[in-house]
């Protein structure tokens, strides 16, 4: 058996883990940007690991950060034979990503707001 020097999230990470979730990101979505918030790269075993996730949670919530196109995939060969493995990263700084979730929490504020008024001059 050996051993594997993986980074696991802390208590820190899961405070913004659910933070993540409070802005409407699935939790297998939100455990991999704060895993990858604190990484350059992963290997899909490492992140698997470090995020206490499953294979298919890890390429289910990578495909939501691809289509918002914050994520970067690679295959990175494996010495010797056997399929390569994927190598992720983010593709746009965690600044860049919580801005997004602000304006759209803005976007969806003003949204509600338009409707309550609307709701109040239909009730009068």
């Amino acid at each position: 058996m050996k051993d594997l020097a993986v980074k696991v999230l802390d208590e820190a990470d899961d405070e913004f883990v659910e933070i993540l979730i409070k802005q409407g990101l699935k939790r297998k979505t939100a455990k991999v940007l704060a895993y990858l918030k604190c990484v350059d790269k992963v290997k899909s075993k490492d992140l698997e690991v470090g995020a206490d996730l499953r294979q298919p949670e890890v390429s289910s919530a990578m495909q939501e950060l691809r289509e918002s196109d914050w994520v970067n995939e690679t295959d990175e060969k494996k010495p010797g034979k056997g399929r390569p493995y994927k190598v992720y990263s983010l593709n746009v700084p965690i600044g860049q990503i919580i801005e997004k979730l602000e304006e759209k929490q803005k976007i969806e504020a003003r949204e509600t707001m338009k409707n309550i008024e609307r709701l109040k001059a239909l009730s009068a």
